[in-house]
């Protein structure tokens, strides 16, 4: 197995858990984080070395150490040939390394279908060629696969599981010392140092801006272990190391507490909806990154939550439309909300009940029946 970041790490331990209920005796190793880990899993590389943003310096710098560990990964691999090779998400690392293994007889699944419904449509031509099978997170990728001769299951997603329906937002605010009528934002900058490098002076600055609008409310920051000297150094840049309550991990308790988010495009995005939470959804990257990734862009929705419901039930601010100002105009229309137009709220909560709702599945034993289908053909 491979899995690249911490949602693949997620991912992963929850496919590794279901596969040691359905099978004794199996042994699992490749490259992984700490989830997996728990699950018995043999990591030869941690999962961060394939952490890369966008196309500039930053996978420059990392591209020979990352090409590196692949030729060393496929040769391991080849010399010990698994039962069964999955890739869990990272598809630039593991579509490659998928189609020589599979060339040379070993059966590859790919967990997560690549978002070539959004983007980078000549993907399709890949993974075709790369994999035995796709695990799909969303309904309606299969059927797409299909008519590109990609075999594929739909598992659900292992988030609309973890997450309940409704959550106890008292008990959140609650256990952060927050007042049950606090109006309260979530700035979730992203989880990649890159990341937090383009977004988060932005998204300090904006909440300067709100502050000074709205002096009462509460800034919620959920700190991933090991950044948190690089998010503190952004929020005194910004003035802002005084108002922004900094919590180590706990991202779900934050969103479960906060009336709205300011979150960075992701996975995180879709979390926030399965929380029923208004945000406003905001990327930044490198000039080169943006120029490349535009022209690849096959819908008008970056956010998980507008791509699913096929239209901006949230806002979206990319690049250049990312501004403190803009960032700031827009959160402060969701705290409105809360006391001058419910309704609003309401009908945005129903219409992430529904999304949620479909998103729910057993993940962990329909993969692995998948997987044994894989195994048997």
């Amino acid at each position: 197995m491979v899995a690249g970041e911490a949602s693949g790490d997620m991912l992963a331990a929850l496919l590794l858990q279901a596969v040691h209920q359905r099978w004794t005796g199996v042994s699992a190793r490749g490259i992984g984080g700490p989830r997996m880990a728990e699950q018995g899993f043999e990591a030869w590389w941690p999962h961060h070395k394939l952490a890369v943003h966008g196309l500039g310096w930053d996978l420059l710098l990392r591209y020979r150490e990352i090409v590196g560990i692949r030729k060393q990964l496929l040769k391991r691999l080849i010399d010990q040939a698994p039962s069964l090779f999955i890739g869990v998400d990272a598809p630039d690392f593991n579509l490659e390394l998928e189609a020589n293994l599979r060339a040379r007889g070993v059966k590859t699944v790919h967990f997560v279908c690549p978002s070539v419904w959004a983007w980078r449509a000549e993907r399709l031509l890949t993974l075709r060629r790369s994999v035995d099978h796709v695990l799909c997170l969303f309904p309606f990728e299969p059927a797409l696969l299909a008519q590109h001769g990609i075999a594929a299951t739909y598992v659900g997603h292992p988030l609309a599981q973890v997450i309940p329906m409704h959550v106890d937002r008292a008990a959140a605010r609650e256990h952060l010392g927050l007042g049950q009528d606090d109006d309260v934002l979530a700035l979730l900058p992203g989880s990649r140092r890159s990341e937090i490098q383009y977004l988060a002076p932005v998204f300090f600055q904006a909440a300067s801006r709100i502050a000074k609008a709205r002096p009462k409310v509460k800034f919620l920051l959920p700190v991933v272990p090991g950044l948190e000297a690089l998010m503190n150094r952004a929020a005194q840049v910004s003035g802002m190391a005084a108002r922004v309550q900094m919590v180590s991990g706990q991202s779900h308790t934050v969103l479960a507490a906060c009336d709205a988010t300011l979150i960075a495009s992701g996975t995180a995005t879709l979390e926030a909806a399965l929380f029923k939470r208004p945000m406003v959804i905001a990327y930044r990257m490198g000039a080169l990154s943006w120029h490349w990734m535009r022209r690849k862009r096959l819908q008008p929705w970056v956010g998980l939550p507008n791509i699913l419901s096929g239209e901006f039930v949230v806002p979206e601010f990319l690049q250049d439309q990312a501004t403190p100002q803009a960032l700031a105009d827009a959160s402060l229309q969701w705290l409105d909300c809360k006391a001058s137009n419910p309704d609003v709220l309401r009908r945005l909560e129903m219409r992430f009940d529904a999304l949620h709702d479909s998103l729910r599945c057993d993940t962990g034993a329909l993969a692995a029946q998948a997987i044994d289908n894989v195994l048997h053909a």
